[in-house]
């Protein structure tokens, strides 16, 4: 008869490399932002889930300083959050339907619905936390 404390501890370890051969949960990969343009803005927009869009130009440089910044948290979040990029001078007409005077702008849309925004190319811990509050 095999000694019990030698069984438990055999039991243990099979169920430790069981543990460890198990397949783990798949992340979604960060795909990278989705570029959006008048014409697409409301068909992505109106997609379930979290939608961070930043309205920029290409002379803006806050809005280059900032770009790493939101790809980042994007990329972090990838499953819970998407990036949508918005060039301004390409596509007017957005910008004007939600008022936007200034960039970078950031809304956040959820579920097809803006929720909040955000104004300047900010430091990342705040960017973080107000994308958070709607996670």
């Amino acid at each position: 008869m095999e000694d019990p404390e030698l069984e438990a501890i055999r039991a243990k370890k099979l169920r430790e490399r069981l543990a460890a051969a198990a397949p783990k949960p798949a992340t979604p990969a960060w795909r990278g932002p989705v570029f959006l343009t008048d014409a697409t803005f409301d068909a992505e927009v109106r997609k379930p889930g979290l939608l961070l869009i930043d309205f920029w130009a290409e002379w803006c440089g806050p809005c280059h300083r900032v770009a790493p910044i939101l790809e980042e948290i994007a990329k972090v979040r990838a499953g819970r959050l998407r990036l949508g990029k918005l060039n301004v001078d390409e596509s007017p007409q957005t910008p004007a339907r939600f008022q936007i005077e200034s960039i970078p702008t950031m809304l956040l849309f959820k579920d097809g619905k803006f929720v909040d925004g955000l104004v300047g190319a900010l430091p990342r811990p705040q960017i973080e936390a107000f994308v958070d509050r709607w996670t």
